[in-house]
Formats: C-alpha cells, structure tokens, sequence
C-alpha cells in the first residue's frame, strides 16, 4: 500500500511514523531539507535566472518596444495583402529563382553527404585507422561546422562572385562538417554484432565496415541527408539575400523597392515548395526507416 503517512488507514499510519525515528537514523541524507545536491541546483537555478533577467536588460528587451514592433507588423502584413505578383515576365523569373533554390539545396546537400561519408568513417571510433586520424578528423568536421552557412555564403561570394555556384559551395562547406559529424555518431552507434560475426568469418578492417556497418547505418544516413536538403532548401532562401543566387535574391530586391505583393507572393511560393518537400522527404525518411 502506496501514500503518504497521512492518507494511509490509521493502523498502517501509526505503524509508519513508529518506524520514522530509525529511518531517520540509517539515512540521515534523505530526511534533511536542504542536502548539498538540492543547494547546489537551487543556486544553479537562481544563477540561470539572474543571467536571463540581466541579458533582457543588457539586450534591451522591453515588452514596450515589443508591442510597438507587432503593431508595425500588422501594418507591413496590411501592405503584402494581397499577394501580387506583378507582370508575367516576373513570375516566370520568380518560378525560376524557386528552381535555382532548389539546384543549389540539392547540389549543396548531396555533393557534401558524398564528401562527409569517408570522414565519417575517418572520425568514427569503430572505424577509424588510427586514433590520431580520428582526432584530427573530429576537429576538421568542428571547424567546418563552427561556421554558420550565411558566413559560408559570405566568403564564397567573395572568392567566385555573385551567383548560384557560391549558394552551392557554401551549403556544400555547411554540410560537410555537419554531415560529417552526424554521420559518425551513426556509425559509432552501429550494432557491433554484425562487425563481430564478420571478423569472425575472417574478414578484413575494410570488409568489416562494408558488410558489418554501412548495411546498417545506410539507411539511417539517407534519411538524415533527406532532411538536410529539406533544411537547405530553407538555408538557400536566407543566403540568397546576400547575392548568393537562388529566390532570395529577389525576395532582397523586392523588399528593398517596397514592393510588399510581391514579397508576400514570394513567401507564400517558398512556403509552398518546402511544404511539399517535407511531404516527399517524410515519406522517403518512412520507408527508408521501415
């Protein structure tokens, strides 16, 4: 019978609080009100909770100025109502920057999941060749991935030029070390009984990784590479707007001009694209995963 002593039958409450003294002495920790580890996470919560207040104040965030900005936006969604796209010539250039948004995520994303697949393997415990090479290869991947893909954008642009191809290199860079990452803790992960049955058999350190891990962790890597072009798609929007090529670029020059229909019509057709990507690439991920 569960409960505190005092909703428990008073026979069983009476034999409870009898007991309370020599509970009391064979551990002592569990009756004190404030034990070390309680003190310890109620200053980690005071801590935290200084530091939010103190960031809002030093950020300057006020529940004022945060009213002001949502009725200005109100005002904005007014202007974009309703969507326009203008003439035909626009829509046409507008369906074709949506389809060099979507080169530049496909490009991007599958050409670093080929790049990041033998780093992985370089930076995986399991499969590594030495751990030297392991160590290296981790902090390679760190550093591709330390850098946001709107930097990427950034550098790329100034080394090539304005244009799709540096949207492609910087997705490309982005992924790699992302990819790369993500890839070795799946293969870290990987069930070493197969590795295990395959070194039994007399296979080698390469057989053991072709036949003992990727069949497992493939699957697993292509949905991951699925829901990383689904993101890119999004990545390419944002980094288009700094001349990396791709519907960006427009939806940039269309709010620069002040011209709110068309900007509206420019985010409903990108929300459109990536609704559809999520439902193709969720039902890939399904069936790679069932």
């Amino acid at each position: 019978m569960s409960g505190t002593p005092a909703s428990l039958p008073h026979p069983v409450r009476a034999a409870a609080l009898a007991r309370l003294p020599a509970l009391r002495d064979i551990h002592p920790g569990a009756f004190r009100v404030m034990t070390r580890l309680r003190i310890v996470v109620l200053l980690g919560w005071l801590a935290g909770t200084a530091l939010l207040f103190f960031g809002l104040w030093r950020l300057g965030v006020e529940p004022a100025r945060l009213a002001t900005g949502l009725g200005q936006m109100w005002h904005f969604l007014g202007l974009m109502l309703p969507p326009d796209p203008g003439s035909w010539a626009n829509v046409r250039s507008i369906l074709q920057a949506l389809a060099e948004t979507l080169a530049i995520a496909f490009l991007g994303t599958f050409g670093a999941a080929f790049v990041a697949l033998p780093i992985s393997l370089l930076a995986a415990r399991n499969a590594t060749i030495h751990g030297i090479v392991r160590f290296l290869s981790r902090r390679v991947l760190d550093g591709i991935r330390g850098v946001d893909a709107l930097i990427w954008a950034l550098i790329w642009v100034g080394i090539v030029g304005l244009g799709p191809f540096a949207g492609v290199l910087a997705i490309f860079t982005s992924d790699v070390g992302t990819l790369g990452k993500v890839f070795s803790e799946a293969i870290e992960a990987a069930d070493r009984r197969p590795q295990e049955g395959v070194v039994a058999a007399g296979g080698s350190g390469v057989a053991r990784i072709r036949f003992g891990i990727l069949p497992e962790v493939v699957p697993v890597l292509a949905g991951q590479v699925l829901y990383f072009f689904e993101s890119n798609v999004r990545s390419s929007t944002i980094i288009g707007i700094v001349g990396a090529g791709g519907i960006g670029l427009h939806l940039a020059e269309m709010i620069r001009t002040l011209e709110w229909p068309t900007v509206s019509f420019i985010v409903l057709l990108i929300l459109a694209m990536v609704a559809v990507i999520d439902l193709v690439s969720g039902r890939l991920r399904r069936r790679l995963m069932g």
